[in-house]
């Protein structure tokens, strides 16, 4: 295999590095050197030791560690991570919009810190927002990690903790500040290759920098490509038939698709299928057969489990001293991204039955098309007349597969000018910021189908002139020959742009003393501008496409915003009092969209001891409705849920009495006639609304650290114990109705609203749902962080260390509003609780142990996710993943050179199968992609 050629030759390479001569391990700079700096979570400068908020801290070394090439990955491992979208996520090209308004990010990375969803947490850069990201299939709520190059980051913060008092809207469940690369001496360069034992999923991804500096100026510059090939769903067990473990569409498991290359045709009270695909016009009845499910076609090889994609771009920071007081800092950033996702080839529906909404729903095949074997004209009554058929359904083989390209170029600058100034005989600081964000994204469908073509080309004959080539759609695979292909099928064009202003001025600095120090204080303006549009193609926009039917959308909004924090030390060096403070601060935001809100902190830290901390703290939190959900226009989703209407196995409507009536009522055939098999996929159609208002959380978090200095005077260089909990309340969550929901309140309960919100096909079928997003619930979360951090005294040449990072899920409920009489949703402890693929484990920790010296290394990394419940009662045991990794840095060249290989899955375990997720038969957000993934490293440093 690839993966042990790889491995083979890196151990060749680490022995003839290892057998050179080294020397002594430098000893590292200390925290305490740090002295008093500005750390994420506060405005005022503090020493990091004594920080009253939970913060987590990814360095370089932490993200080398685990072999990956995005920092959105590295952060969905954080156990307090929800998992979020990520390149092994494929169906955001093509099941349409989430009904959450957030539009389709296919090839986005980003980071969902507990489980509240990407679009509440902030991502900062340096301490500023970045520009949202986008790939041309909505307006999305949240940044996508991708367009943020790997070569400049620092190191990553992560505040566990809600912060909109300091630094606005969408800082609900915490803040990720990535810090970039302010100085640099020399060249800093990696390359590194990986890829899976099966011999794909390739991954090439390079990084460069390099800095300069003088007395007066510091330039840190670079640049990174990343390549990663795709992992296909045919290549794995797991993922080759619609449900895990199935081997055909027979399978009374369903899943398989009634689209069929041989075609399906429902014409009369006939459910009929071709024998064999004919060349030209088949013959009625003698080519056809009744159909059944051992016909449906398995489009699950078509898909991918980890999608293509390759990224490049380039970094600038520079800082100019222009006095000892004042400084300029200046930042560029650019990265392109280009990604792939995939489909099966287009499942063609036509008819009334479709359900597309569009012109497909009411195409007549005329008689006189000369590949119709019926005689007549198939009639889909939209004209008046009595219809004679109900659905024709035909995958389009011919036309390969779906193909979503996304091509994104991301562009933001920032500068800042900074000083500082004497007040007596304390020292205050300013500093004005501006930046500017673009984000323009480009994706073609390959594909798509034009309507109003298709349905020129199946009408009198008469009437398909000019280039116009009749279509024959009922000769099975193969029968669509390309001239057909060239008239019908377009390459469908959509563009979205997010773009980003961002003025910020700040004064900060020390008032007066009291028994515990100089109280500290931070003041400030804040003026953002946002605006984004999602155009689609000119043909979807009309309505004519045969895939997932969108809307363009545009809007804008800005805000104004004043900040003020104060950090109050009342005690220190006293018994039982080594520490005591208090910080507060308040923000008053006022929108151009809905208006003023005010938010407001506070939280304290004592340390009754000096290897003690005692922490707690309570925030309130806003985030206004994002462009995409008070703007975007009416877009499908197809969700894979059950109709209780239907008479098939699984369905109410047989064996509940005051289901069928209301379900007649709602337009079902009172003959049951309707028996969709359940676990199909139904359209449900979401769209923006302006009476948005924003949604409030109120957090509380306590917690302790602890350590020891007994323990560093003695055998542990280092030690710590950190212990957080928290408490969130969000209300007013912007979401739509579950259409689960609103399926069973019209089905047991006739509620009107519900009812109203479902239309039907004559023959049942649910035509769509409607999903208009609404301030709906209230959800209720709260767990408990825990972190173990400890380094040896010297052992040999190096130290010994162990990290153990652990969160318990202890609640996640959402609550709809009393109206709806919904139950409570419980999630903790479950998968899919909401409509896209998630898992909720109740315990995650991610544990590594190393030894680390100047010339060589190893650690392990072990990463367990506790089992979690489907809806459907099916249990996803919980999963351990052990990775391992070692390098190797010989003296002879300055231990400047390192070789690092390593092993991801080290067991290959597969991830729990899931039947309920709409992703590859497993969750994408939570699980490795199956099999083991080896890499190389060779980095240099100058």
């Amino acid at each position: 295999m690839r993966l042990k050629n790889v491995l083979k030759t890196g151990v060749l390479l680490s022995a003839f590095l290892y057998n050179a001569p080294s020397f002594a391990q430098s000893a590292a700079p200390q925290a305490e050197d740090a002295g008093a700096i500005i750390v994420t979570g506060s405005r005022i400068r503090q020493n990091p030791l004594d920080q009253d908020k939970p913060i987590v801290t990814v360095d370089q070394e932490a993200i080398a560690r685990t072999g990956l090439s995005s920092i959105a990955d590295v952060l969905q491992r954080i156990p307090s991570a929800g998992g979020g979208l990520n390149t092994k996520v494929n169906n955001a090209g093509n099941i349409g919009g989430p009904p959450d308004g957030t539009g389709v990010s296919s090839g986005s990375a980003e980071i969902d810190l507990r489980y509240l969803g990407a679009k509440r947490t902030l991502i900062l850069v340096d301490g500023m927002r970045y520009v949202n990201g986008s790939a041309a299939g909505g307006i999305p709520a949240s940044v996508d990690l991708n367009s943020i190059p790997a070569s400049m980051i620092e190191r990553v913060e992560v505040l566990q903790s809600g912060a909109s008092p300091l630094y606005g809207s969408d800082a609900v469940a915490g803040v990720v500040n990535i810090i970039t690369k302010q100085s640099q001496k020399g060249l800093d360069l990696s390359a590194q290759f990986g890829t899976y034992e099966q011999g794909d999923g390739e991954t090439y991804d390079l990084n460069a920098s390099y800095g300069l500096q003088s007395d007066r100026v510091s330039i840190v510059f670079g640049g990174n490509y990343v390549k990663q090939q795709s992992v296909r769903t045919a290549d794995r067990s797991i993922s080759r038939f619609p449900n895990p473990g199935q081997t055909n569409c027979a399978d009374p498991i369903g899943g398989c698709s009634g689209a069929t290359p041989n075609g399906r045709f429902m014409i009369g009270d006939e459910d009929l299928t071709l024998i064999a695909p004919v060349s030209g016009r088949p013959t009625y009845p003698g080519d056809f057969k009744n159909f059944t499910s051992a016909d449906r076609y398995n489009f699950a090889p078509e898909n991918y489990l980890l999608t293509p994609s390759e990224r490049y771009g380039g970094f600038l920071n520079a800082k100019f001293e222009f006095s000892d007081n004042v400084s300029l800092r200046t930042r560029l950033v650019y990265q392109h991204r280009s990604s792939t996702t995939q489909a099966a080839p287009l499942p063609l529906f036509v008819g009334p039955d479709a359900g597309n909404g569009n012109l497909l729903d009411t195409i007549s095949i005329d008689a006189t098309n000369p590949y119709n074997p019926f005689g007549f004209t198939l009639s889909s009554g939209a004209n008046g007349e009595p219809a004679t058929y109900s659905l024709i359904a035909r995958r389009f083989v011919e036309g390969g597969p779906r193909i979503f390209s996304q091509d994104v170029d991301t562009f933001t600058m920032q500068s800042t000018l900074e000083g500082s100034f004497g007040v007596g005989d304390k020292t205050w600081y300013w500093d004005v910021n501006g930046m500017y964000g673009s984000n323009d994204a480009h994706q073609v469908f390959t594909g798509n189908l034009n309507a109003a073509k298709l349905a020129q080309a199946l009408g009198p004959v008469a009437g398909c002139t000019g280039d116009c080539v009749p279509f024959n759609i009922f000769g099975g695979a193969g029968s669509i020959t390309q001239a057909m292909l060239d008239y019908v099928t377009f390459d469908q064009k959509d563009r979205s742009t997010q773009e980003l202003w961002d003025a910020t001025a700040n004064l900060s600095g020390e008032l007066f003393d009291l028994p515990g120090g100089a109280v500290g204080f931070a003041v400030g303006y804040e003026h953002r501008n946002q605006r984004a549009s999602y155009t689609p193609d000119p043909i979807i926009t009309a309505g004519l496409g045969a895939d997932v039917p969108t809307s363009p959308a545009a809007g804008s909004f800005n805000v104004d915003e004043v900040y003020g924090e104060i950090r109050i030390p009342l005690l220190a060096d006293k018994p039982f009092f080594q520490k005591l403070e208090l910080d507060g601060a308040v923000r008053h935001s006022n929108y151009s969209s809905f208006g003023s809100n005010t938010t407001f902190t506070v939280s304290g830290l004592w340390k009754p001891v000096s290897d003690l901390l005692l922490r707690g703290g309570y925030a309130e939190s806003l985030r206004a409705p994002s462009i995409g959900e008070m703007y975007a226009g009416r877009s499908r989703t197809d969700q894979t849920i059950n109709d209780p209407c239907t008479s098939a196995n699984g369905g109410s409507f047989q064996t509940n009495a005051t289901v069928r009536a209301n379900c007649i009522a709602n337009g079902v055939p009172a003959d049951g006639s309707y028996d969709e098999p359940t676990g199909g996929q139904l359209g449900v159609f979401s769209s923006g609304s302006t009476n948005l208002k924003p949604e409030t959380a109120k957090t509380w978090t306590a917690g302790m650290v602890y350590s020891p200095a007994w323990a560093r005077n003695g055998f542990a260089s280092a030690l710590s114990l950190e212990v957080n909990y928290y408490n969130i309340r969000l209300k007013n969550a912007i979401d739509s109705v579950p259409a689960t929901l609103t399926l069973r309140r019209c089905a047991f309960d006739a509620d009107p609203v519900s009812c109203a919100s479902i239309s039907r096909t004559p023959s049942g079928l649910v035509a769509g749902i409607d999903a208009t997003l609404q301030n709906l619930n209230a959800i209720n979360t709260d767990g408990i962080d825990g972190s173990l951090i400890y380094r040896s005294k010297p052992v040999g040449e190096g130290t010994v260390g162990l990290t153990v990072n652990a969160a318990y899920l202890l609640s996640y409920d959402i609550k709809a509003p009393a109206e709806l009489n919904a139950p409570t949703i419980k999630c903790a402890g479950t998968e899919r609780c909401g409509s896209v693929d998630q898992a909720y484990p109740r315990f995650k920790a991610t544990t590594t142990l190393d030894y680390s010296a100047d010339a060589w290394g190893v650690s392990f990394t072990g990463r367990y996710i506790s089992k979690v419940t489907e809806s459907d009662g099916h249990v996803m045991g919980s999963t351990f993943y052990g990775d391992m990794q070692a390098y190797f840095s010989p003296a002879w060249l300055d231990h400047r050179t390192r070789l690092t290989i390593g092993v991801n899955n080290l067991f290959d375990k597969d991830p729990p199968a899931c039947f309920t997720c709409d992703s590859a038969n497993f969750d994408p957000t939570t699980y490795d992609v199956p099999g083991q993934f080896g890499y190389i490293r060779l980095s240099y440093k100058m």
